[in-house]
């Protein structure tokens, strides 16, 4: 279980570290006098391997650790990401920067103390029990429905907001953590000398792994799209780790034989990072460009004195002046 900790907790600081990197590759190509795309810069290469690589150590996690503690590890990224953009970035180090992450830290110590200590050595036919076992079917059924419904107002009503979006996200993450949980485990067993890549069940985990998150990336998109990062990142957060930690209870029934003190101090450590994260995102505010309208005088042709029409409302925005038209067809 602290081998899956550990994986967990560097896997997400490597996250942080990448989106850091590519962040910075972006901000090198703006400021560059000849423009190129991103894929052409080694930085950004480098962020996105060290992202491929946070990714499959918390795949790897999944296969040593419960996954009511993986999940909610992933707090890790959003503090990580916040104290590196201050030292990487040079951006400013504020209060709720401060006291976001002690919270955080303080959840995430919480979480690892009172996390339920299951086996996490999961058989492929231990794996076909509990996908048939009654409280799973109930909970499954449960969850069609609700997605039936969050659907049917997304494309029947075009109702898109964040919540409508985000509770999608979640309903299809918990069959993708309960899936990733599932391979994980396997393919660890058989690397032990257990073989299990033999049972269908190990296929029909993949492709349900790969389906689900296929789809929460578009419902993602969406939401990214549509509302600022501040929001969809504390939201996004909150409701997929809620859904990991029910689809863990549930069908891998890890709190199971928890003394109710510790499901307390664990659900507790929850909310703590859940405030963490939120007071750490709402402290980041969206970038805006502060100039409205561009000098002639980097416009071949053109004197200085000439300008962009700086009203956006205006129905010639961004045309040039009249008066200077006219000036230039007279001489």
């Amino acid at each position: 279980e602290l081998l899956g900790v550990l994986l967990a907790a560097v896997s997400n600081i490597l996250i942080s570290v990448s989106l850091s990197i590519q962040k910075c590759a972006h901000l090198r190509l703006v400021c560059q006098t000849e423009l190129k795309p991103y894929y052409t810069s080694k930085l950004w290469w480098c962020g996105i391997t060290l992202l491929g690589l946070g990714e499959l150590g918390n795949f790897t996690a999944y296969g040593f650790a419960p996954v009511d503690l993986v999940a909610p590890l992933g707090c890790v990224t959003v503090i990580g990401s916040a104290f590196i953009s201050i030292f990487f970035l040079k951006k400013t180090m504020k209060t709720a920067d401060i006291l976001g992450g002690t919270l955080a830290i303080t959840g995430i110590y919480l979480l690892v103390t009172f996390a339920p200590n299951v086996p996490q050595e999961l058989t492929a036919r231990q794996i076909q029990n509990y996908l048939v076992s009654w409280p799973f079917l109930v909970y499954s059924i449960l969850e069609i429905i609700i997605f039936c419904i969050l659907l049917y107002f997304y494309k029947r009503k075009a109702v898109k907001h964040i919540v409508v979006l985000l509770m999608m996200v979640a309903l299809l993450a918990s069959l993708t953590v309960i899936a990733v949980k599932a391979v994980s485990s396997m393919i660890t067993l058989s690397a032990k000398g257990n073989m299990q890549l033999t049972y269908s069940i190990f296929y029909i985990m993949i492709v349900l792994m790969a389906s689900s998150c296929a789809f929460q990336v578009k419902f993602l998109n969406q939401a990214v799209h549509l509302y600022e990062a501040t929001a969809v990142v504390p939201i996004n957060f909150v409701f997929f780790t809620t859904s990991a930690i029910i689809s863990g209870v549930i069908f891998y029934r890890e709190f199971q034989s928890a003394a109710l003190l510790s499901m307390f101090m664990f659900l507790f450590g929850c909310l703590l990072s859940f405030l963490g994260v939120f007071i750490i995102a709402r402290n980041k505010k969206e970038e805006h460009l502060q100039i409205h309208f561009i000098d002639c005088g980097h416009i071949p042709g053109q004197k200085l004195t000439g300008k962009i029409q700086p009203d956006s409302h205006s129905s010639c925005y961004g045309t040039l002046n009249k008066e200077d038209d006219s000036m230039k067809s007279q001489s």
